[in-house]
Formats: C-alpha cells, sequence, structure tokens
C-alpha cells in the first residue's frame, strides 16, 4: 500500500516548542514533503509537480511516504508549513513556487539535517537545491506555432509574475514568432498571481476583445482555454500540462513539464545518502520540458517546422536565444550567432525589440 499524508493545517504549541530541535532518526517509510502553491487540480502547474511527486511514490512503493500542502500563499504561511514537516519527520521538502524562495533558505537554516529542493528559485545552502526547467525552450515553439496559425496578427499573452523566468518566456516566443511573421504584435496583460482563474479568465477575454486570435499564458489553470473557446475562433496553449480536453481548438499544443525522474534521483540520493546542493536547468533534451501533441487544427507543414525546432533545440543544434538580438531600447546584447549564456537569460529583465510596453516592477 503506498502512503500518502496531506498535511494538517495549524501550528501547535507542541511545534512551536520544539522549533529549531534537531529531528530524531524516524522508523519506517522516508517522509518526502511537497509545498504546492496551488491546488492539485489547478490543471497546470501544481498538478503536474503532484502528479510527478506520485510517480515518486509509486517507484518507491512502500520506501517512502508523501506529505504534501497544498495552496500555501508565497510568504510567511509557506514558512509555518515548511516548518512543520520538518517536525513531522520529512527529510527531504520540495518546495514549488518561486516565492517559496526565501521561506525555503530561512526554515533550511533552522534544520540543517533536512534537505530541501527549490522549484525556479536561485538561492542555494548546503542543505537547499534549487532545480527548473529550460520553458523558454518550448516557448519559441509556441512562438513558431502562433506566428503562423494568427490571422489577425495579434497575439495575446497572460503573463503571471514579472521575474526573469516570465519575461524570457514572452521574449522567447515572440523572437520566433516576429520570425515566421513579421507583421504580428504582442498584446501582454499581467495579473501578477500564478493562479486566479477569474483574472485570466478576464485577461483572456480582454486580448480576445483587443484582435489576438491566439492566446498564450503564463498562468497555471485553464479557465483562459475556456473563454477561448466561448468566444470561437481563438488559439491557445497548454500550459504545464497537456489540456487536452481542450484540443483539436482552441488548443493547439502545450508545454508539459515532467518533473518525476529530477524527484526520483534527489529522492534515491537522500536515501544512497549522496545529497549534495545543485543548481539543475534542463530542458526539452533531457525530458523535463515537454512538446505537447500539435493538433490536427494546425497545417502539416507548420507542424512540420515546429516539430524540427524542437528536435534541433533538444539535440543543441539550436538555441532559441541566438543573435543577432536586440532589447527593446535598440541596443545588441547578442551578436551574429552569438548565443546567450545562462546567467544573461537568467537575469533577463527587459523586452527584447519589437514588443511594445514597459516591464511592471
Amino acid at each position: 500500500m503506498k502512503r500518502r499524508t496531506l498535511l494538517k493545517t495549524g501550528a501547535t504549541a507542541a511545534f512551536a516548542a520544539a522549533l529549531g530541535a534537531p529531528l530524531r532518526a524516524q522508523d519506517g517509510p522516508m517522509k518526502v514533503g511537497f509545498v504546492y502553491v496551488g491546488p492539485i487540480n489547478d490543471g497546470g502547474w501544481t498538478q503536474h509537480h503532484h502528479h510527478s511527486a506520485k510517480e515518486m511514490v509509486e517507484h518507491f512503493g512502500d520506501a517512502v511516504e508523501l506529505v504534501y500542502q497544498e495552496s500555501v500563499p508565497e510568504g510567511p504561511d509557506a514558512e509555518r508549513v515548511m516548518t512543520q514537516m520538518c517536525l513531522q519527520g520529512c527529510q527531504i521538502i520540495f518546495t514549488t513556487s518561486f516565492g517559496f524562495m526565501d521561506p525555503t533558505i530561512n526554515v533550511a537554516a533552522k534544520f540543517p539535517d533536512v534537505v530541501f529542493e527549490h522549484a525556479t528559485g536561485y538561492k542555494t545552502a548546503d542543505n537547499v537545491s534549487v532545480y527548473s526547467a529550460r520553458f523558454y525552450e518550448g516557448r519559441a515553439i509556441q512562438g513558431h506555432l502562433a506566428g503562423k496559425m494568427t490571422q489577425s496578427n495579434k497575439v495575446g499573452y497572460i503573463a503571471s509574475v514579472p521575474i526573469p523566468e516570465v519575461v524570457r518566456g514572452i521574449n522567447s516566443a515572440f523572437i520566433h514568432a516576429r520570425k515566421v511573421n513579421p507583421d504580428v504584435e504582442f498584446k501582454i496583460i499581467w495579473i501578477f498571481e500564478w493562479l486566479n482563474p477569474a483574472k485570466e479568465a478576464d485577461a483572456a477575454k480582454a486580448l480576445i476583445e483587443q484582435g489576438c486570435d491566439v492566446v498564450l499564458q503564463h498562468t497555471d489553470s485553464t479557465a483562459p482555454h475556456a473563454a477561448a473557446k466561448e468566444a470561437g475562433g481563438v488559439y491557445t496553449f497548454g500550459q504545464a500540462a497537456d489540456m487536452a480536453e481542450f484540443a483539436p481548438m482552441p488548443r493547439i499544443s502545450s508545454i508539459i513539464d515532467n518533473w518525476a525522474p529530477y524527484y526520483i534521483d534527489r529522492v534515491q540520493a537522500v536515501m544512497d545518502g549522496t545529497w549534495e546542493s545543485v543548481n539543475t536547468w534542463q530542458g526539452i533534451g533531457e525530458g523535463m520540458v515537454g512538446i505537447g501533441e500539435i493538433s490536427s487544427a494546425v497545417p502539416d507543414d507548420v507542424k512540420a517546422e515546429a516539430e524540427a525546432m524542437r528536435d534541433a533545440i533538444a539535440a543543441g543544434e539550436y538555441h532559441p536565444f541566438t543573435g543577432p538580438l536586440t532589447d527593446q531600447s535598440g541596443t545588441e546584447f547578442l551578436a551574429e550567432g552569438e548565443v546567450a549564456d545562462d546567467g544573461l537569460l537568467a537575469g533577463m529583465n527587459f523586452y527584447v525589440e519589437g514588443i511594445e510596453g514597459d516591464i511592471p516592477s
């Protein structure tokens, strides 16, 4: 029988009194914690993390017990949840949203015998690793498809939180849309949240009203797809999950997150006593970023072009940020044939030339 525990919320006096105390050795299965920013049925980001966590449990069987808490706000409440997991005996905790970064570092300092894995962040410690996927690789393919499929030459983009990860994705999609359609425009709406179905739906409707017939998103729910389906004649892309229930129209492809191999590898490292703090950033080639089936709504020649790009990225033969590229001010930041290094990508806080508007602070 596979073991799974939903962490009870509400700190107790016993937890508070034990804060910072060394953990006692646990008998039985190793407890593995997951902290989720959204609900496990959001249809996207959190659901796929949880699906991957369950694959990890299936792999190890009764050797592990899954402890998780969903819908944890990014802030002090996250620190409380992580503390509870430590006191409950978790030996490794995966914190799966950018805004969990500082809470992860803070709790890790209090519990040096627990190891932490933080998704999409950049702060590490002796007992804190970071991991992320090269989503911008998938955005390049989406941009190509969007540029080819739009009839209005207006592409909408629902953006979540203004951090380099999201800005990179917008730039990558725009670069590749413009390559195949020089007349394309991007209309960007920021909602300042990862998951808010009402805001996502409103943003999609606003973009459609502005004439966008393709809508991309870096938000977690399927609400934009429902809005596009209701409007009719609007293409969308699955985000973090395939969202295939909306195919072949409006969803025409997707970026799919596959975290399970990483989770299995890192839990195994704890079991083996070989865990070390690492910084992992993987993409299509390693399988962490998947490209969902391109639906029948896409012409065969366009589908073939997108699949060729996918395969070239996977093989390391093409990089989505290859010069010449200029920023919004017209200043070249990559010369002809030059490829962006990870430092440039990790700190990308500017739009490329051709995108209108400002990145909110």
